[in-house]
């Protein structure tokens, strides 16, 4: 496709608009993913993503499937306005006067946008995955107070019962940076650089050539569901691919841990562990939530950065400055 230039704002604001429809689309299945991910062998609370989210309604409520949607909402903004923003840079500048971009440049292309995401993304998902797992350790807390109660045969007392301390994303960045700087909200980085680059060398080439599939003349854009279907494929396909090294990030950014559950020095330690104790199919754990997450997300982004809702809000400004 012959792209049309876009003024950077633009490609800023549509990036976000279309963040923020998507994440909030689908973010109780993104909260069940990051549980299911985080259980481990031993105390396993939900069995598949349905009794997942039946579980957190029944315990924490409607809300309670929206934990740590605040600092996603925030943040998609920036991080998703950067993704795809970046993309279109480097694929601007590797193009020859205007010619087919080669499956390689593309491929690199997309390495630069995972690249310059993970500034916004590292905190991000840091904040959102203390968030989302809170509730799945409180319910395994609980769990394990009325076994122990039910087990004594001393009468002597009740058991105190576990209350959960609901913390905030702004109380949980102010101990990180009190305690560990700046760095603590970049714990993951190169867990996080290992899941993102991956993702995008894989889906913008394939968004891009999927895309192409459904345009009838070279010059003109391709109708709004072919942009939708293709980003739903590319992004399904590019999250299932990489969710090991989701798997893998999700565990090394989890400050707190269950019940005789592992802790991780880094990526190779907690990737022998994984193998070692809950085999290989582990790394697949969350692998079709994130594959419903992505798809929606990427195919709803798809559409609003290429229709160009910003490039409307922005044509309509001047009209209403006089």
């Amino acid at each position: 496709m012959a792209d049309k230039q876009i003024s950077l704002p633009a490609k800023l604001i549509n990036g976000g608009i279309a963040g923020l429809i998507g994440v909030t689309c689908v973010f109780p299945i993104d909260l069940a993913k990051t549980r299911l991910q985080n259980q481990q062998n031993g105390q396993r609370m939900y069995t598949s993503m349905s009794d997942c989210l039946i579980k957190t309604i029944r315990s924490e409520g409607y809300f309670g499937m929206y934990r740590g949607a605040a600092v996603n909402l925030t943040l998609v903004t920036p991080e998703k306005a950067i993704k795809l923003a970046a993309n279109d840079f480097f694929r601007h500048h590797l193009s020859k006067d205007g010619k087919k971009l080669t499956l390689l440049r593309e491929m690199l292309a997309g390495c630069g946008a995972g690249t310059c995401q993970v500034i916004v993304t590292t905190p991000m998902e840091m904040l959102k995955i203390q968030l989302q797992d809170a509730g799945r350790i409180a319910a395994q807390k609980k769990l394990m107070a009325a076994q122990a109660q039910l087990s004594s045969s001393s009468a002597a007392g009740a058991a105190e019962p576990v209350v959960e301390t609901r913390t905030t994303a702004t109380q949980i960045t102010r101990e990180l940076l009190r305690s560990k700087g700046i760095a603590g909200l970049y714990k993951g980085l190169g867990a996080t650089l290992l899941r993102d680059v991956p993702f995008s060398i894989v889906y913008f080439p394939l968004f891009a050539n999927l895309n192409k599939l459904g345009q009838k003349d070279p010059n003109v854009k391709a109708p709004f569901y072919v942009s939708f279907l293709s980003g739903c494929v590319a992004g399904s396909t590019a999250a299932v691919a990489v969710n090991p090294c989701d798997v893998i990030k999700t565990r090394l950014q989890s400050l707190q841990r269950g019940v005789n559950e592992d802790t991780y020095s880094g990526i190779l330690d907690c990737t022998k562990k994984i193998w070692q104790k809950e085999g290989p199919m582990a790394f697949l754990k969350g692998a079709y939530c994130r594959a419903l997450v992505i798809a929606p997300l990427f195919g709803i982004a798809q559409v609003v950065y290429f229709i160009g809702i910003a490039e409307f809000l922005l044509d309509m400004l001047p009209k209403h400055r006089a």
